[in-house]
């Protein structure tokens, strides 16, 4: 309570009767105790409400693409566009963007009328058809910030609670190359440390697993898929080979590892004409040679599931679920 010190206005003075002002005495004396006021009745306080709601969990991100695309000479690019047009996400590319040499003639007239309609929401891996004209200097043109750092071809981003890391497989043409102790690979080792998500995928263009005839195992990039594994990622997708395989979880060396192997998947399925298979590899699971398409992955927070999308008219399917180490 506020007390108002002020002094109030003189008014005219009163002279009060002498037993009036003896009443007044009495009634103030300290012997007269003063009458106390009866207790309000007990009120009880409302309890607090407490929402029991859970917050919603974040939706799955989504990735969805292949490798070896875009060709002047072939009309399977054009029908890869349409599946990712049909699809949300962020359109992933394997390297061998734009054939036959990467130039800035190939983007222009083949990449850029079909899957460049979608560059917008396209994070890039760097192929060998890339690295025909020098540098890849039209490669990293073209996508710009999307491609990482100039020059280098590897770095990384987030999709939803995944950690994404783009490797540049192309190892005489990286400057450092791919061995134990190269530029990439302290890259990669400090990346992973910096960013410890619970589930990571990783793309390059040249695979270190497959059963395709045309291209072997690309067992330089061995040092790179140790750190990977070391680190426990999930998922490793490659191009460089025009077919579709799925491998089980195995370590670098190729032996079966169902508790934290990593699953290997090539799709060189993109649009460029396709190859054949020669002898099955250790722990091949699944393989087509003749359906352009694309992979689209749906990334939870603890796990996964892939689905390969056959153009309008292919009958081949592969879908599965994984989870997280």
């Amino acid at each position: 309570m506020r007390h108002d010190h002020r002094p109030r206005p003189a008014g005219p003075r009163r002279v009060l009767p002498v037993l009036l002002v003896a009443a007044l005495a009495a009634c103030t004396s300290p012997s007269a105790p003063a009458p106390t006021a009866a207790p309000a009745p007990a009120v009880a306080s409302p309890a607090p409400t407490v929402s029991a709601a859970t917050p919603a969990a974040p939706a799955p991100a989504v990735l969805i693409g292949a490798g070896d695309i875009a060709s002047c000479d072939s009309d399977g690019d054009s029908r890869t566009l349409a599946l990712l047009r049909r699809s949300p996400g962020t359109v992933f590319t394997l390297g061998d963007n734009a054939y036959p040499d990467g130039s800035r003639r190939d983007f222009r007239r083949c990449y850029g009328p079909t899957w460049g309609q979608v560059k917008a929401r396209t994070r890039p891996v760097a192929g060998n058809h890339d690295y025909r004209t020098r540098g890849a200097a039209p490669y990293f043109d073209y996508f710009g910030a999307a491609a990482g750092p100039r020059g280098r071809g590897y770095y990384s981003y987030e999709a939803g609670a995944w950690h994404v890391v783009v490797l540049n497989s192309n190892c005489t043409a990286v400057p450092g190359g791919c061995g134990p102790g190269s530029a990439q690979q302290r890259w990669l080792r400090a990346d992973l440390a910096a960013h410890p998500a619970v589930c990571t995928v990783a793309m390059m263009h040249s695979p270190l697993f497959t059963s395709a005839a045309t291209h072997p195992p690309a067992t330089e990039v061995r040092p790179l898929v140790r750190t990977l594994y070391d680190a426990g990622v999930e998922l490793m997708l490659a191009g460089h080979n025009h077919v579709y395989e799925r491998f089980a979880p195995q370590t670098p060396t190729g032996r079966r590892d169902p508790a934290r192997g990593i699953r290997a998947i090539v799709v060189g399925t993109g649009g460029a004409a396709l190859y054949p298979f020669g002898r099955p590899a250790p722990n091949s699971q699944v393989r087509d040679d003749d359906t352009f398409g694309v992979l689209r992955l749906t990334l939870g927070r603890r796990s996964y599931r892939w689905d390969f999308l056959s153009v309008a008219g292919g009958d081949f399917t592969d879908s599965g679920t994984g989870d997280c180490h």
